[in-house]
């Protein structure tokens, strides 16, 4: 494969995201399109041990920070990384894009300038990979639209389900809508419709699922609007970091405590794992033309590799195509 890798992406660019990328070499052994400002990128390289790595440096000047407006970027800055690796993807000379970077940005970028939507996609979704145990539980939208449509929500679990089943292997995805209760008729008008509107799809839906549920591993697949879903993600994020703080504080306060943490270190350090985002690295944002994978802005060099892996299986199982039949089966259904 040929995997376009946003080198200017995360918060401290380029290093993490060069570091990820000869890991992603050394692992995978795929080919990585470092795309940005080679002034940046190949000093970084020179750190590491390149020699025989398949990793290529693709010119990008412009940077796109995490205080740009998405709506002004993509006319702003055409020579940022994100329109330069997409349109390798537009071209046929990359097979995904990954990218640690703006999100906003790379939303527009991609459905406005570069990519475009899938045909039949009435809107794009982020989506995020849940670690609950050894499963992954795929949220979606977590923020591409804070103000849904039913017929959306129904599409995002259509997405969604062909996605948890090509890329991550699941034969029979259990799909559920995040609500405040799990009776039929539950949450809000959004809700109830596009429940009814998903239960008419052919997969396996499992109706309304609880915050709870979610993180029990009841559900595959989750579909929010982008507000709840965006404002699910981060409650999950600073309560794990919150616990995480304060387990780490009890620890240190006696003797006793400390020999006891020491003992159960091994332990924690499995959990940490089992919970750990960058263990995942990326999501990808489904309903665009062409993989395009995002991870968190803070990402190490283990996370940036983990996207690729990600970017990867996408890539294997042909999900662009799966989505565009998935749709068009449905609209014919329809009309039958």
């Amino acid at each position: 494969m040929r995997i376009a890798l946003d080198a200017m992406g995360s918060d401290a660019f380029p290093a993490p995201d060069v570091a990820g990328a000869v890991l992603a070499a050394q692992e995978f052994g795929d080919t990585i399109l470092l795309v940005g400002d080679p002034s940046k990128i190949e000093p970084e390289l020179a750190k590491h041990k390149t020699a025989g790595l398949p990793l290529q440096v693709i010119p990008a000047l412009d940077i796109i920070t995490m205080h740009d407006k998405p709506s002004v970027v993509g006319k702003a800055k055409p020579n940022s990384s994100m329109h330069i690796g997409m349109k390798l993807i537009k071209d046929e000379q990359a097979d995904a894009f990954v990218t640690a970077g703006n999100t906003g940005a790379a939303l527009s970028i991609a459905t406005l300038y570069t990519l475009r939507r899938i045909s039949g996609v009435k809107r794009p979704a982020l989506t995020a990979i849940l670690r609950v145990g050894e499963r992954a539980v795929i949220l979606l939208d977590v923020g591409a639209n804070a103000d849904s449509k039913p017929e959306w929500l129904e599409q995002f679990a259509l997405m969604g389900k062909i996605y948890a089943k090509s890329a991550l292997g699941l034969d029979d995805p259990r799909v559920g809508v995040l609500s405040n209760g799990e009776e039929e008729g539950k949450g809000n008008e959004l809700v109830r419709e596009a429940s009814a509107l998903i239960a008419n799809l052919p997969l396996r839906f499992v109706g309304n699922v609880e915050p709870k549920d979610l993180l029990s591993g009841d559900a595959d697949v989750v579909v929010s609007d982008g507000f709840v879903g965006n404002i699910m993600v981060k409650s999950l994020e600073a309560t794990a970091r919150t616990v995480s703080n304060l387990i780490r504080q009890e620890i240190m306060a006696g003797t006793l405590t400390k020999l006891g943490g020491v003992l159960a270190k091994p332990a924690f350090d499995r959990v940490r794992k089992q919970t750990d985002p960058f263990e995942v690295g990326g999501a990808p944002l489904l309903g665009v033309n062409g993989v395009v994978i995002i991870g968190h802005g803070r990402s190490n060099d283990r996370a940036i590799k983990n996207a690729i892996g990600q970017a990867r299986k996408a890539v294997s199982g042909q999900v662009i195509a799966s989505i565009a039949t998935g749709l068009q089966e449905r609209v014919e259904t329809e009309r039958r």
